[in-house]
């Protein structure tokens, strides 16, 4: 669901690559009702849409009944609470600085000590993301000790639904292994304290899987290759016996249905390792596939595939697919369940076996999924898919009849093998990009997010009951905007199949597309603005290359459209909450704030001379008041403007400014409450100012910081104080003072 690049390979000298750790508190999570207050004064929850996003691992615990945990591409990771049957997220305490260590590569656990769990993280492994990062907690996730590395590590990038990359030695808990993309195998012999690399016998190459899964079989070691062409010869399975030689895996299969190992599962009672294979590393890309057994006492392998990939379908088709999630069944022998992956035509399954894969089951065949509970799965469909990218699958070593696997979107459980359930509270992973706060109506908020476009929240402690916005229905949203005066007027636009911009006229409840719109719209939507009446609609487009196209304006509802050559391409459009025939609209690349006065038709450069190229910015029209404009620019801190742009004077209280809102004024004052994610000094944080930012005060903590959070911040005009924060993977954050 997140998109990924391909990563740079980065070197790793050979000597520790750990630096000091460091202690890192995090509060224990609860129910929505009763999340824990902020040491700042707040008490910080999520806004309910329920998961989300791509679940790419989940592992029970095989000590301990109950005890589970789950990773994200890009939201990080949870610790299922059996009492409150919830998600808590472990990784809220990143900030800022540490937004590419929201992606968590690994999870590992120790048997043997059931209060030990291990996170291997970071995001991407490109020059210009940061280097990974080992966390390791004696309490469950309570508190974290933290190891950066020198290595960068891949948790949003190909083959992310692969591992697990990081396992506790099975002979000595003191021993952890992680393998790399780039940089082979590390080695702790301190419980995570430090890292060395350690020799390997196969050497990375630029695809950048490098290490794809290490399992304990016994008292060995075992770990998946994905640098391998598959072919004899270049394995793609090695082991250990003594935690010092590793050696290929004698008889290992080959082929490009066996090309990439994607997961292992080790049944102990028959003394088998299960493996599952496909010809690429997924979650997209795959297109044959494998599943494979070794009995390790003997060494002998044998292919037990549910379906061999490549068949035909009934649209004249093929039944394209690899084989991704792997789980056997602790208490029943020769037990296990396998999913495929990337199987677009027939649709992902899951396959069951119980006599150690001479035959199988599909658990899709029968199944009754209710997602009553998280509408949005159907995604504007009559009924949702069993799943997509299943790569995560879980087997609960205290019941048989539980399993659950993960799909780009949500984490669906079952006790009977029959009915399956999303199994996702607490577990919040959409990428925001817009927010509105409506003045008035039944919903106090409406969001915009990547991969599961718009909501409308009526509630915030449930996920909206009408699900995705429809008609139509976008995968991503670009732009979202009411007309100040008219609020009930609401306009959206996104990437849709059937269209890409649509208005509502009862606050966003429901939804009519554009009866017309510009031809570079379906390549490149982008923000959308509507005047504070509701007569007027400006929209700028982008590529999601970055490439920008002239805005478009229409004063008929989105019936016509006409080019609008003065304005700014790509910039994202502003009205003015007062006068109907002003838009504003700032120039990054000149570093000039542009508006019109005549409805868009025109717009004149105004003030000049702002920071160019700046990449973070944002342009913010003040509530109630025209000509009332704020510019956050990253390097250059906040700057305001009472004259409609014509002139703009740098706030002195802040040093930085990433992303700017308003919401109801403090009894008593005559001026909104302005929210801000920026610096007022060295740390990025969350600030309220209830002075027009002459003073302001922090209102999330260090327990409470999500990463990048600087796409949207909006204060609710109807209850002073309380704010909505967009977050990149931990949907949307809502605070209100306590």
């Amino acid at each position: 669901m997140h998109a990924s690049s391909l990563s740079r390979r980065a070197v790793l000298a050979g000597t520790a690559v750990a630096a000091a750790a460091v202690s890192l508190p995090l509060t224990q999570g609860r129910a929505q009702a009763a999340a824990t207050p902020a040491t700042s004064g707040y008490r910080w929850r999520n806004a309910v849409q329920g998961g989300t996003g791509f679940i790419t691992g989940v592992l029970f615990h095989p000590s301990v009944r109950g005890l589970a945990y789950l990773r994200t591409d890009i939201g990080g990771a949870y610790r299922w609470d059996d009492r409150t049957d919830r998600w808590i997220p472990l990784t809220d305490h990143l900030g800022w600085d540490d937004w590419n260590l929201l992606g968590v590569e690994a999870m590992a656990v120790d048997p043997a000590h059931p209060n030990r769990v291990y996170l291997s993280l970071g995001t991407y492994a490109q020059s210009w993301a940061g280097n990974g990062a080992v966390l390791r907690s004696e309490d469950r996730g309570a508190t974290w000790k933290r190891t950066d590395l020198t290595v960068k590590l891949g948790a949003n990038e190909d083959g992310r639904g692969c591992g697990e990359r990081l396992l506790v030695d099975p002979r000595d808990s003191d021993t952890l292994w992680l393998g790399t993309r780039h940089d082979g195998l590390l080695k702790s012999t301190d419980r995570g304290a430090t890292w060395k690399a350690v020799g390997f016998p196969a050497t990375p190459s630029a695809t950048g899987q490098g290490i794809t899964l290490l399992v304990a079989a016994g008292r060995s070691v075992y770990a998946g290759w994905g640098d391998s062409d598959g072919t004899a010869g270049k394995p793609n399975l090695y082991r250990t016996s003594d935690g010092t030689t590793w050696e290929a895996v004698p008889g290992q299969p080959t082929g490009t249905a066996a090309k990439v190992p994607v997961r292992a599962a080790y049944d102990r009672h028959t003394r088998e390792l299960y493996v599952t294979y496909a010809n690429a590393p997924g979650p997209n890309g795959q297109s044959d596939g494998s599943v494979h057994k070794l009995r390790t006492t003997s060494g002998k392998w044998t292919e037990v595939t549910p379906v061999k990939p490549g068949g035909p379908t009934s649209d004249g088709g093929t039944d394209a697919f690899g084989y991704g999630g792997c789980a056997v069944d602790a208490r029943r022998p020769g037990t296990v369940v396998v999913s495929t992956n990337n199987r677009w035509s027939l649709i992902d399954t899951l396959y069951r076996t119980t006599d150690g894969g001479r035959t199988w089951t599909s658990l899709k065949d029968k199944a009754v999924l209710d997602v009553s509970e998280t509408p949005y799965l159907t995604f504007g469909a009559d009924k949702p898919k069993f799943g997509w990218w299943i790569q995560a699958v879980g087997l609960d070593p205290y019941d048989s009849r539980h399993v659950v696997y993960g799909t780009g979107a949500t984490l669906y459980g079952t006790r009977d093998l029959t009915h399956w359930a999303p199994q996702i509270r607490g577990v919040e992973e959409a990428s925001v990009r817009r927010l509105i706060s409506p003045p008035a109506g039944e919903a106090h908020l409406i969001s915009g997010s990547g991969d599961v476009g718009v909501m409308y929240h009526e509630r915030l402690t449930a996920s909206p009951s009408r699900g995705m916005a429809s008609n139509p229905v976008f995968g991503t949203a670009t732009g979202l905007a009411l007309a100040a005066a008219k609020p009930s007027y609401v306009v959206r636009a996104g990437w849709g199949d059937n269209g890409n911009g649509a208005s509502s006229n009862d606050g966003g409840k429901t939804w009519a597309p554009f009866k017309a719109q510009p031809a570079i719209a379906k390549d490149a939507p982008g923000p959308i603005a509507t005047n504070t009446d509701g007569s007027v609609l400006l929209w700028s487009f982008v590529h999601w290359d970055g490439t920008t196209y002239p805005a478009h304006r229409s004063a008929d509802n989105g019936a016509t459209w006409s080019e609008v050559t003065s304005y700014p391409k790509g910039a994202a459009p502003v009205a003015d909450p007062v006068d109907p025939k002003r838009f504003y609209a700032f120039d990054t690349a000149t570093g000039t704030v542009y508006a019109s006065s005549d409805s868009g038709k025109t717009f004149t450069a105004r003030a000049t001379g702002l920071t160019a190229g700046d990449t973070e910015f944002q342009l913010t029209a003040a509530p109630g008041r025209s000509g009332d404009l704020w510019l956050s620019l990253k390097r250059n801190g906040l700057y305001r403007s009472t004259d409609g742009g014509a002139t703009f004077t740098k706030v002195s209280s802040c040093s930085a400014s990433y992303t700017l809102g308003f919401g109801k004024a403090a009894e008593g004052a005559s001026y909104p409450a302005v929210f801000m994610v920026g610096s007022t000094e060295s740390i990025t944080a969350v600030y309220r100012s209830d002075d027009e930012a002459k003073t302001w005060t922090r209102v999330n903590d260090d327990q409470h910081q999500w990463g990048f959070i600087g796409a949207a911040i909006t204060g609710d005009p109807r209850i002073h104080g309380r704010v909505y924060i967009a977050t990149n993977g931990r949907g949307v954050q809502y605070g209100e003072p306590v």
